[in-house]
């Protein structure tokens, strides 16, 4: 691609890195195999193979599983933990809830930071200010501590420190003194918010992320400068990018960086095709993430657990489940057919891939059902084999009395009841009926089991982009910069004075205006209803209708409201952003015949017998052509199912609308 200004959103997933290329409407794709041993040469492999000039790259935003990886195989920095004298285990006492509430054997994760590695200082900080100084002579106790202990990275949680930072900061600095190869993580800077607990918590993970980001981000730089291309922007679990240095500093904030770029761009190819109330859904090669988009915008929550780890930042709304096309498929002890949690990855990937791997996967179903078509290549090297699936397949089904058809039809029903789970947790448990929002399905196999969804949530609308085999990396090459800030002010909202939370969102904005380059300002504040522990988050917009809106939220979430109760006022939010300019996506008129043979596949759930189907090329079609099921429309990075009784038109963006029973 040439042109003046191309702007690049490089994915990785489990299985395949995704490249979108954007210059003055023009979008260029392309996608390579991941590689887990080093992400980073996965990205700038799918750079080389975009065709795009170095020089014309203005700008190179990344979504990457690094953070997540680290957290789900605890694998991060060996971190140590300094906080207050006689809070030294406020990690392990965590919360009273249990990962699974009837098996007492079952244990929570284990922490990141050992007993063995927190330390103590003493000092005592309290709602109005300083109760104890700080002590010197322990706090040297400390850091001579952390040196032995021969760390990476060390967090400090003081008590109340999200309110009187002073002897914290005082901690970080003198450990950033005395150990300027160390990676210090303040609680007052990660997360200036009360509750002991989820302040610890995140702030353990920002330490124990933030070695391993840093060497991944830096490499990756260094790699991109090599190539010409300018240093990457890293997509935040918030929805929006930020400089390389800016993600270290805040690696917790980019556990979700790679779902995250999906639901921007979701969000975005919907609003262009009228449709504002959606459910995202993105099956990759490892997992399934889900997420609802309410009048155009992702839905954040700071209630994300990762891992087994509370992480209270800002983050899309996003539901994972471990059933994508490399999940593979097994028989439990009384032989009934389970998906996941394990996934073929893309090393040595499914067993039509012939590059090692023998255990049929949801991709191998697929492709034996006819979905895929036998031969097909996939990220330029992978050729599928519907042989070699075939064989999985069968040795399977040896030892649950199923031939290799049933076992199919049984791993993408399975497969898909996990995804239905899934979507219901972001619609139903969020208060949100599925049956008055359009299902946006993307991700290379979305479109496959897309309608088979919609017909369990009772959904007539399925939306397919043109670019959905690669959406995510669409959604990082249109990111806005994007920083999120937070000042704790607790008190009833009755009580609240309007000058005061007007001066402390002035002092956020005049910090925002700092980090960011002429930024524009969204106003949020948490609220609850007295005597509750949990908070929501509403705009902020005028101080006088901040309550009737935080009634209006609280009976959409939960389904009542209580007029008449006291209301608290708990958190001031500021989303600060700079946005980028975006393409309008325009699809011109069909100009050949798009169809490009027929292929027996199987839509009978009661067997597998093969029906033929015409195979559509999306190339050849173009705005107002239509499709009826069943049928298999082909995409350049993805494949989309149309099952029988649905009918679908492409819309003017590009987008394949199918509809039910119309």
């Amino acid at each position: 691609m040439r042109g003046d200004a191309v702007r690049l959103g490089v994915d990785v997933g489990g299985t395949f890195t995704d490249l979108v290329a954007l210059s003055e409407g023009r979008l260029v794709t392309a996608k390579v195999p991941s590689t887990p041993r080093d992400q980073s040469q996965g990205v700038m492999n799918a750079v080389g193979a975009s065709g795009v000039e170095a020089p014309a790259v203005v700008a190179l935003a990344h979504g990457m599983t690094v953070a997540t990886n680290a957290l789900l195989e605890r694998r991060g920095a060996r971190t140590a933990l300094v906080t207050t004298e006689g809070f030294r285990d406020v990690l392990e006492i965590a919360r009273q809830n249990r990962p699974s509430l009837y098996d007492l054997a079952r244990d929570r994760p284990p922490t990141l930071v050992p007993r063995d590695l927190r330390f103590t200082v003493r000092e005592r900080m309290g709602p109005e200010g300083e109760i104890e100084p700080l002590d010197e002579e322990s706090l040297g106790e400390a850091v001579a501590a952390v040196r032995g202990a021969e760390v990476e990275a060390v967090a400090v949680c003081l008590l109340f420190a999200f309110a009187h930072p002073e002897h914290e900061r005082r901690v970080g600095e003198v450990l950033r003194e005395a150990l300027p190869e160390i990676h210090v993580s303040l609680s007052s800077e990660v997360l200036p918010e009360f509750r002991e607990y989820e302040r610890f918590s995140t702030t353990a993970a920002d330490a124990y992320l933030g070695p391993r980001l840093a060497a991944y981000l830096r490499n990756l730089a260094g790699k991109a400068k090599e190539a010409g291309v300018p240093a990457p922007l890293i997509m935040q679990s918030s929805g929006g990018v930020v400089p390389i240095n800016d993600a270290i500093s805040d690696a917790a904030g980019c556990v979700l960086s790679g779902p995250a770029g999906g639901v921007v761009g979701a969000a975005y190819v919907g609003a262009l095709g009228g449709y504002g109330d959606l459910l995202s859904f993105d099956m990759g090669g490892t997992s399934t993430d889900v997420a609802a988009i309410i009048d155009g915008e992702a839905q954040t929550t700071t209630e994300t657990v990762v891992a087994g780890v509370p992480i209270k930042l800002p983050m899309v709304d996003v539901h994972t489940v471990s059933a994508g096309g490399g999940s593979i498929a097994w028989a439990d002890a009384g032989g009934a057919l389970r998906v996941g949690p394990h996934s073929a990855g893309a090393e040595p990937g499914p067993a039509a891939y012939g590059k090692g791997g023998t255990e049929p996967t949801v991709t191998d179903a697929n492709l034996y059902l006819g979905y895929l078509p036998d031969g097909a290549k996939l990220g330029g090297e992978v050729v599928l084999s519907r042989e070699r699936s075939e064989e999985a397949l069968r040795k399977l089904g040896e030892g649950v009395g199923l031939d290799a058809s049933e076992v199919a039809l049984g791993i993408v029903r399975v497969a898909n009841a996990e995804m239905v789970r899934a979507l219901r947790v972001i619609s139903v448990e969020r208060g949100l009926d599925p049956r008055e929002f359009a299902l946006l399905a993307f991700g290379g196999a979305g479109g496959m089991h897309a309608c088979s969804l919609a017909e369990e949530l009772g959904m007539e609308t399925v939306l397919i982009p043109r670019a959905g085999g690669v959406l995510s990396a669409l959604g990082l090459a249109i990111s806005d910069l994007r920083r999120d800030y937070v000042r704790p002010y607790l008190t009833g909202l009755a009580d609240a004075e309007a000058g005061e939370v007007e001066r402390r969102f002035g002092e956020m904005e005049g910090a925002a205006a700092k980090d960011l380059d002429g930024p524009q300002f969204t106003r949020r504040a948490d609220l609850r209803y007295g005597g509750q522990s949990f908070e929501l988050t509403v705009e902020a917009g005028a101080f006088d209708g901040l309550e009737a809106r935080f009634h209006d939220a609280h009976e959409r979430r939960y389904g009542y409201r209580m007029d008449g109760e006291r209301v608290e006022l708990v958190n001031l939010r500021l989303v600060a952003t700079v946005p980028v300019e975006k393409p309008a996506l325009e699809e011109g008129p069909q100009e050949r015949d798009a169809e490009a043979g027929r292929r027996g596949a199987s839509f009978d759930e009661g067997g597998a017998s093969l029906v033929e189907v015409p195979v559509l090329d999306r190339e050849g079609m173009g705005r107002g052509s239509e499709v009826s099921g069943p049928a298999i429309v082909e995409f350049g990075e993805a494949t989309c199912v149309v099952r029988p009784g649905w009918r679908g038109t492409v819309d003017g963006v590009g987008t394949l609308v199918l509809e039910r029973g119309r």
